[in-house]
């Protein structure tokens, strides 16, 4: 069986594995985020340790945080861009592993990993055109638009679209370095632990947190599917953990979309239309894994 590498690159943690989907991962291990070079370093060992015992791998797939540049014809293909995470503003992800391993390597963000994970063994199968969204440390969204990536000038940034603040409801001023109060700045994990004094998980169901956290989600979900017309929108990271929330969004999107769109989906099988992950908090390495399997 051929055997694929997968790298989720988040900003606080690194995933690394080898297989060829969900029931046939072979090797995991995870480490914290550091430098580049330790960080990238520490899994071209991984991957040399699993061939020293004998596995062959056809290819790497990494999904990263960003932004980074997923062109192949471009002169930083495989670079992490303007990230503000320090010491990883223009690294080159994809040049040191390629050098040392020799192999194909797929790279994109992390969501559209997950996206395409998602899409082949997750709650997107049969589906064409879907949204990924996870909403946790920052907030990114995937998409996929007639079975492909979307990819244009860049990657799609959804984590960092401008929504509605209403300013006398809720004064905080948002947590995004770039932009303040965009979808992030407002939505993050982060936002919550800053707005409320207390991080989301330990927040309770009915605190006044959640209804505010589902008008936001809600809000930016409306701008996607009236943009992009997904026949999914999939909803993860650890914020959506947070199971209560879903029915809460979803009552919000309703109302918010106030009979325009008139759609089965929307009308009457709207829990079947925004939806946690399949693949749970596996999307983003075995998005990876999937990444590796598209860049043959």
């Amino acid at each position: 069986m051929d055997l694929f590498g997968g790298i989720e690159a988040g900003g606080t943690k690194f995933v690394c594995a080898v297989g060829s989907g969900p029931d046939d991962v072979r090797q995991e291990i995870r480490y914290s985020t550091t430098t580049p070079a330790e960080s990238i370093g520490r899994a071209i060992a991984f991957f040399r340790d699993v061939r020293a015992q004998g596995a062959t791998l056809r290819a790497v797939g990494i999904a990263a945080f960003g932004p980074l540049d997923p062109n192949p014809t471009s002169p930083t293909f495989g670079y992490i861009t303007t990230t503000p995470k320090p010491g990883w503003a223009h690294a080159d992800f994809v040049g040191p592993l390629r050098a040392a391993l020799g192999l194909p390597v797929g790279f994109d963000t992390d969501v559209n990993g997950a996206a395409l994970g998602e899409g082949k063994w997750g709650a997107a199968q049969g589906l064409d055109t879907f949204v990924y969204l996870t909403i946790g440390t920052g907030i990114g969204g995937g998409a996929l638009a007639e079975g492909r990536l979307l990819h244009g000038l860049m990657h799609t940034e959804l984590g960092h679209i401008r929504i509605p603040h209403d300013w006398g409801d809720d004064p905080f001023p948002g947590v995004c370095p770039y932009h303040g109060d965009c979808f992030e700045g407002l939505a993050c994990g982060p936002a919550i632990e800053a707005r409320w004094g207390q991080r989301a998980e330990t927040l309770p169901p009915d605190h006044p947190a959640w209804a505010l956290e589902a008008r936001y989600i809600a809000l930016a979900l409306v701008n996607t599917l009236l943009s992009l017309c997904p026949q999914r929108i999939i909803l993860g990271g650890g914020v959506m953990e947070q199971a209560h929330l879903f029915p809460l969004i979803r009552q919000e999107v309703v109302a918010l979309l106030n009979g325009y769109v008139q759609v089965p989906a929307i009308l009457r099988d709207i829990e079947c239309y925004i939806v946690p992950p399949g693949l749970g908090n596996r999307a983003g390495v075995l998005g990876a894994i999937a990444l590796a399997q598209a860049s043959q």
